[in-house]
Parts: structure tokens; sequence; C-alpha cells
């Protein structure tokens, strides 16, 4: 989800990566809940951390505490910021409690990266 509005809300400015110490699919909740807001994410993927060794960041953003926690050293000179959010993957409930938890999750990224591009951390074109 923050791929998603980093991409759109920057206006293809900035060059987003988005990565994972877990490679696995999209979940399809994450896709409806963002499709509601008028974002595809529906063609991202997750793709391992390792791929982007090479990259000269100039941000890395973690967005849950098990990734900052478990992820490999990743060798940059670029600004590091982490802000964890609760993943709705791991809501137990009806499915509208789950797809509530979903936009709920939604809606602090929505907030927490249109202020992060408004920030300092990011060279924007």
């Amino acid at each position: 989800m923050a791929e998603g509005y980093l991409r759109h809300l920057s206006k293809g400015k900035i060059t987003v990566y988005s990565a994972g110490i877990e490679v696995h699919g999209v979940n399809p909740m994450a896709i409806e809940v963002m499709k509601e807001d008028g974002i595809d994410i529906s063609r991202h993927t997750s793709n391992h951390i390792d791929e982007y060794k090479s990259i000269p960041f100039d941000l890395i953003l973690t967005v849950c505490d098990h990734a900052k926690e478990n992820c490999p050293y990743f060798p940059s000179k670029a600004t590091r910021l982490h802000k964890n959010f609760p993943d709705p993957a791991k809501v137990t409930g009806t499915g509208p409690e789950i797809m509530d938890a979903f936009r709920a999750t939604r809606d602090q990224i929505k907030a927490y990266t249109a202020n992060l591009l408004q920030s300092p951390h990011l060279n924007q074109a």
C-alpha cells in the first residue's frame, strides 16, 4: 500500500522500489481497499531485498517492525526511516471486520506517505 501511495501521490516524481524479506503476492484485500481509493496495486510484486543491493537509494523506509528487526544488513548511505503499521492480514474476525482493518491501515499509510512526500527526506525533481 505504501508503494501505491508513494507512486500515486508523487505523480511520478520519485522512483519507488518495494521489497521485503519474504517474497509473496499482494494480499487481495489490500488490492481491494486501494482500489476503493482509486489506486491499482494489482500488478505490484513482492521482490526480495537482495535484488536491490546495487541501487544507490536516497531513502530506505520500513513499514513494519518485523521487517525492521529481521532485515539483513543492507549497505547504503541512504536515510533510513521506520514507521510501524498494524498488519491487517493478521486480524481475525468477520470479512467486514477484516476489510475495516485493511481500510484503517490504508488510511494511516496514506496520511504517512503524504506527509513523507512533503519532508526533506525526499528529493523530488
